[in-house]
């Protein structure tokens, strides 16, 4: 059995799947077979009767990555799967939270808030405590009660040194009463309380971890500072942690991951050896030695160096473009003849570094009949139709979840107006109860209301999942709601008819799945799947996304594109500590998702906020090896049409140039024309005045920003 699980894998996957019981840290660079890695990991130490099945605890970062790891399992071992601790770090607390609720102090059916829900929340809760919403905006509201929660803070933990941070706090607090008081958590909350429950209660930590004797991470150096207490207090000094991580792919600082994490994991655990996995299964050599370039010039790597048996491939193909729209058509006009030439569009992916990029893209491939998906848009539980029928659900099951009721309320629209909302609020707070007590006290139309919610509840109280979930989409009016549309809403509304019917297929495929018919554990999949995002499946069709979105997946051929300096790398990250780094760990991210073909491209000048802006290559470019990269354009791109307001007209569709002085015929200087200055390094001509001895230009330098020189004194020269 032994040998079928090791057999494929190279000496150093091998070797990390039979260590011994001990704490260990694989570096697994991209593309080298880390998922198996760790699957295999489990399957060995199980058929080994090194642990029972019950007694592994398997973290991932993604609902989709638990699924594929419990289905590898099923594949590799005759046991049942079904009882094992696999999934996220929100699934595993939740699992832990409804286990011990009582000693959580929460219902058992507390209810779980998404982003959106929790927004709603804090606008509600900061409206009833008069805060002024421009002084202390909702949504910065809601990331600093987050952060400090993923910091493991809670609001008297908080350092407030001044009266404004003093009243977030005051907010921070006044939020998790009502939470409480409403019996619902949000994402953050789920770790931290599951993370108090196992530092107060001995008993239960002692339980679990004598349990969980192995514990698996994958993407470790995503964790952030409050999940890795969490994985110290389950493992405590005796239980090994296996955890798999790549330190050069940490990219999501932004939303608390502390690549640190895994320095810390080396001195706390006494970890003897790291693993590095170098060998890269997915992309030709030339790809490789780009990345591994690029990263080598990161400080306080834990290093490795990825490598292939596969031939060193295509060299990396270059274009400058004048402008972003010219960018655009050259990345389509090559996307056309990969198609041409039998590659799939699904196996195309065009990567920029900001959302904003995507327009012209799209507009490009639009108008040349190319189809793509932009990956990361709504998904099914986000979409508004399925969030007003979860919300019924919700109310159904939890009368005193003040976000469900409002949310439904009155949509469809039953004649409730905001005005005896507000008097439901403020009877709510002032007897210090949920909406649903003050609403069960109002006559009238909420009494209607109030009505329907009961008989909906009384009338499922006894039917299946799928049942309830048709049964309410049928009286709660929304079905007919979105039948009545007409006109221009029509094909809408259709839409959404056919994402509410196929809310009732996902219960019914969830009961298939779980062997669990309750509505409890449904909104719970629910909320946990709506963080996530899923390709949708369909015809032939390109990928767009962010770098961000492009973690994790691999392509044919992909397109880095915008690869000009302050865009990528991105202009914040020259005021950041570490910002770079990340930048080029993201870069690396870009460069590591291709297999065969990889392009980088960027524009000589590019719209911004409806102005046009000249710029410079990215620094990135230069710190990939010559020897490795084909210029489709010149190396240095002629830059004369640059002066011709006739050409910057016609590339951007405008009756005027896009400057407002462009250089006089006998300049020496070109707008557009990148230049060298020895006091502020290199920088391109973005504006010119006059010429000859009293002559000005205006150069946008790469460190020191935008200024006006005189052509006299400042020794410019042509780079």
């Amino acid at each position: 059995m032994n040998s079928f699980l090791l057999s494929g894998l190279n000496p150093e996957q091998s070797q990390a799947v039979t260590l011994p019981a001990q704490s260990a840290l694989i570096l697994a660079g991209a593309g080298s077979g880390k998922t198996r890695v760790l699957t295999t990991r489990i399957a060995y130490l199980i058929s080994t009767g090194q642990v029972s099945p019950q007694g592994v605890l398997a973290v991932t970062f993604t609902n989709k990555a638990a699924k594929e790891m419990v289905t590898r399992l099923s594949a590799m071992l005759p046991i049942n799967t079904r009882g094992m601790w696999i999934g996220t770090f929100h699934g595993l607390c939740n699992r832990m939270l409804r286990a011990h609720h009582r000693e959580a102090n929460l219902p058992q059916t507390f209810q779980i808030l998404d982003s959106a829900d929790q927004l709603g929340a804090i606008k509600r809760l900061m409206k009833a405590m008069n805060v002024d919403d421009e002084k202390y905006p909702p949504r910065e509201m809601q990331w600093f009660i987050s952060g400090n929660k993923e910091q493991g803070l809670r609001a008297h933990e908080v350092e407030a040194y001044d009266p404004y941070t003093r009243r977030k706090v005051e907010i921070f607090d006044e939020y998790d009463r009502q939470c409480q008081r409403e019996g619902v958590v949000d994402f953050s909350e789920l770790l931290l309380r599951c993370y108090e429950l196992l530092q107060r209660n001995q008993q239960l930590r002692e339980h679990y971890q004598a349990r969980f004797r192995h514990i698996l991470v994958d993407e470790f150096q995503d964790t952030n500072p409050l999940q890795y207490r969490w994985l110290k207090l389950l493992a405590g000094q005796d239980n090994a942690l296996f955890a798999v991580g790549d330190d050069d792919q940490s990219i999501y600082a932004f939303r608390g991951a502390n690549v640190g994490n895994m320095q810390e994991l080396l001195r706390d655990f006494h970890v003897e050896q790291v693993i590095k996995l170098e060998q890269n299964y997915r992309s030709h050599g030339n790809i490789l030695d780009a990345a591994n370039a690029l990263i080598s010039r990161n400080r306080n790597r834990l290093g490795k160096n990825l490598w292939t048996d596969a031939h060193k491939g295509e060299p990396l193909r270059v274009y400058e473009a004048p402008t972003d729209y010219d960018e655009a058509r050259f990345i389509v006009e090559e996307v056309q003849q990969l198609n041409r030439e039998g590659v799939n569009l699904s196996e195309i992916a065009m990567l920029y570094r900001s959302n904003a990029q995507s327009r012209v893209l799209e507009h490009t491939l639009v108008s040349a009949g190319v189809a793509y998906r932009v990956y990361g848009g709504l998904r099914f539980f986000e979409r508004q139709e399925i969030k007003h029928a979860l919300a019924y659900l919700r109310l159904i099951h939890n009368p005193d979840d003040d976000t469900a009721l409002l949310r439904v309320i009155n949509f469809p629209t039953r004649g409730i107006g905001a005005r005896t909302i507000e008097q439901l609020q403020e009877s709510a707070r002032i007897q210090n109860t949920s909406l649903w007590e003050a609403a069960a006290r109002a006559g009238g139309k909420v009494a209607a209301f109030v009505g329907l919610i009961e008989m909906m509840r009384n009338d499922t109280r006894e039917l299946p999942l799928p049942e309830i979930v048709d049964h309410v989409l049928q009286h709660s009016g929304l079905i007919a709601h979105y039948q009545n549309e007409t006109g221009a809403k029509q094909r809408e509304a259709q839409e959404r008819l056919e994402n509410l019917n196929e809310l009732i297929n996902a219960a019914a495929m969830f009961v298939h799945e779980n062997e669990d018919d309750s509505l409890t554990a449904f909104l719970t999949h629910a909320a946990l799947e709506a963080g996530e995002h899923q390709a949708e499946s369909g015809a032939d069709a390109m990928h767009l996304m962010t770098v961000h979105a492009a973690k994790g997946l691999e392509f044919h051929t992909v397109f880095i594109t915008g690869l000009e300096e302050g865009l990528f790398p991105h202009q914040n990250s020259q005021s950041e500590d570490g910002g770079l780094d990340e930048e080029r760990r993201l870069m690396y991210v870009a460069l590591t998702r291709a297999r065969r073909r990889l392009y980088l491209t960027f524009a000589q000048s590019r719209m911004l906020h409806g102005q046009v802006n000249y710029g410079m290559a990215s620094s990135f470019l230069r710190e990939l090896p010559d020897e490795l990269l084909h210029w489709i354009t010149p190396r240095v791109a002629a830059t004369a049409k640059f002066s011709s307001p006739a050409y910057a007209a016609a590339a951007y569709g405008t009756s005027s140039p896009p400057v407002p002085r462009p250089a006089g015929e006998d300049a020496a200087w070109k707008i557009g024309q990148r230049v060298f200055h020895q006091k502020f390094g290199e920088g391109v001509v973005v504006d010119i005045k006059s010429s000859g001895a009293d002559g000005q230009v205006q150069v946008n330098f790469k460190h020191a920003g935008t200024k006006w020189l005189a052509l006299e004194y400042a020794k410019l020269t042509a780079v």
